[in-house]
């Protein structure tokens, strides 16, 4: 039986990618490209994160490498094609393409909804299935800062990411990245309501966003995502105190020999936060 906080919910009913007009390229021509080949050949380094199986070689493989050479709208209708395994590849390259390349708001927030609302589906029907837990997670965290974090709070949403984060890491304690989103999970909240209320209200504790942060890290040390969510999450919850700690850290995300297209879209978001 699912979880009862992880329960779907009716943010938006589609199955279709919601755009009439052709997303965002990738804007960089020195990120790395892939055929399905060469994926699944790298894919342990480049899932490292989220511990997820390969496909069989196939359409599957194929729409992997559209994603990792940042060819989100194609892999995202590919994968929509190709059943509940497809919906991990959809999702992923829906919510990486809403959170760093597309400009318009209103449609960011409608990707958002559609990728929490497809994941919390799948999760319906597969409680224990971790990686549709994590984007139905990393789907609603990314909407509710679009909405701010305090009203999503104020509607519940907070509850569910945490509560699905943490089912993700009972499952898959080797899953990178739901240990930082948990992590950042923590950190916003106590920045938003403040230690005392998060701790009593929402159940989270700054030195469980370090323990999160520094487990997330040990198991992806040179994701310059984790990087710069950590450095982020120093700053709200120690304010100056942790500025050179967190310029180290973006230094270091910036750094990076990025693997995929992803990975170069962080390391320019690093640099660009050093030049600010």
């Amino acid at each position: 039986m699912a979880h009862p906080d992880l329960q779907p919910f009716s943010l938006l009913a589609t199955g279709t990618v919601p755009s009439s007009e052709p997303w965002v390229q990738m804007p960089y021509r020195d990120a790395p490209r892939f055929d399905a080949a060469e994926v699944l050949q790298h894919w342990a380094r480049l899932h490292v994160g989220h511990a997820l199986p390969p496909p069989a070689p196939g359409p599957l493989a194929e729409g992997w490498a559209l994603y990792h050479s940042g060819d989100f709208e194609r892999a995202a209708k590919l994968g929509l094609r190709h059943g509940g395994d497809g919906l991990m590849l959809a999702n992923q390259a829906t919510a990486i393409y809403a959170n760093y390349l597309e400009p318009r708001e209103a449609m960011r927030q409608l990707l958002f909804k559609q990728v929490a609302e497809r994941a919390a589906a799948q999760v319906a029907e597969e409680p224990d299935n971790c990686h549709a837990l994590y984007w139905q997670a990393y789907a609603l965290g990314r909407y509710s800062q679009g909405i701010s974090v305090a009203r999503a709070l104020a509607q519940g949403l907070g509850t569910k990411v945490k509560g699905a984060l943490e089912r993700v890491i009972a499952l898959e304690p080797r899953h990178a990245a739901a240990h930082v989103a948990l992590a950042a999970f923590h950190a916003e909240v106590i920045d938003k309501v403040g230690a005392l209320v998060g701790r009593m209200t929402y159940g989270v504790r700054a030195e469980i966003a370090i323990e999160l942060f520094e487990r997330g890290l040990e198991l992806h040390p040179r994701s310059p995502g984790a990087l710069m969510e950590y450095a982020r999450g120093l700053l709200m919850l120690e304010g100056d105190a942790r500025l050179a700690e967190a310029t180290r850290l973006y230094e270091r995300a910036a750094a990076v020999d990025p693997v995929d297209a992803r990975e170069r879209l962080d390391v320019e978001l690093a640099r660009a936060g050093l030049s600010d």
